[in-house]
């Protein structure tokens, strides 16, 4: 049922979404130099590697670390970059994912391949058995602000309630908190 509802709403968003997804493309590609997209390597489902794109916010060169992780962030941002980050437009292109069926669009955030305090306590718990989100209950109560165990506490916490009610509240809320740009960092 899940994923018939990823497909659907994929589906609808794409075609919701083309002409924004268009123009954010130019836009990356005429203020800065290299690809239009930047394919993260992500822990999915089991702790299977598979490759996420984003439009790309950040310079050629970047370290593949976490962004609060970097030393100075706005340093490596594109010139479009913070904007493309605080609206989380760099994000549309994980519509592709959804589709390909490694990720859903409630689901906890896929790590990164070498965050591997993250991988460690989400498998220790059980959260390695669900698909990666584009959003998730984590990222409603505190996004870029938590901390790793607090992080994993929430994605346990929807992997023991999760519905499909629960995701919609989740998408609904996603969508009031990237208006408000609530807890977005860089």
């Amino acid at each position: 049922m899940k994923r018939i509802f990823d497909l659907v709403l994929a589906a609808f968003a794409s075609c919701f979404l083309l002409l924004p997804v268009l123009l954010v493309a130019i836009l990356v590609r005429v203020t800065s130099k290299g690809p239009i997209l930047y394919w993260s390597d992500r822990v999915g489902r089991n702790n299977k590697i598979f490759r996420m794109p984003k439009f790309r916010s950040m310079q050629i060169g970047t370290p593949a670390v976490a962004t609060h992780l970097l030393r100075d962030p706005d340093r490596y941002l594109t010139p479009i970059g913070s904007f493309l980050r605080k609206s989380s437009l760099d994000e549309l292109p994980q519509l592709l994912s959804i589709i390909k069926g490694d990720m859903s669009f409630v689901g906890p955030r896929p790590a990164l391949y070498n965050q591997h305090d993250l991988i460690e306590l989400r498998t220790r718990h059980g959260v390695h058995k669900l698909l990666p989100g584009l959003t998730g209950w984590a990222q409603i109560n505190g996004r870029d602000e938590l901390p790793i165990p607090q992080k994993v506490a929430l994605d346990v916490e929807y992997l023991k309630k999760k519905s499909f009610l629960m995701d919609a509240k989740i998408i609904l809320l996603t969508g009031l908190k990237v208006l408000r740009r609530d807890n977005v960092t860089h």
